[in-house]
């Protein structure tokens, strides 16, 4: 079974900077398409990036520019580095495979993890 376990979420000021991990087990991680969304209680689901098999990137209007994603296909690991974070950032993070651009839903993956919580006080 596809597991997925993200960590690294916690409590920061505005304009601080946080890395999400995710580890993934259980999949082909190399031939997978990743990425992470997120989505607080009472808020819709929004898709913030994604990286594909061959290292393409997406990223959301809300997160270009201050979010960066990258993969590690050895350790089957996915990475976000958060900087500049603004309250509005305050959310559940969850990690992503599978992930399917021609899918309008949201969250567009097949499988995520528990999710890790991000907090940024103003």
């Amino acid at each position: 079974a596809v597991q997925l376990e993200e960590s690294g979420g916690g409590s920061v000021q505005t304009g601080g900077s946080l890395t999400l991990s995710c580890t993934a087990s259980g999949l082909t991680f190399e031939s997978t398409n990743m990425g992470w969304f997120r989505e607080a209680p009472g808020s819709q689901c929004e898709l913030i990036s994604a990286i594909r098999t061959d290292m393409t990137t997406y990223y959301a209007a809300s997160v270009k520019g201050r979010f960066t994603i990258s993969r590690d296909n050895r350790e089957n690991m996915v990475y976000l580095e958060m900087n500049s974070l603004k309250p509005e950032d305050t959310s559940v993070y969850y990690c992503g495979s599978g992930y399917d651009d021609r899918d309008p839903s949201c969250p567009p993956f097949q499988w995520w993890g528990p999710g890790t919580p991000v907090t940024v006080s103003s």
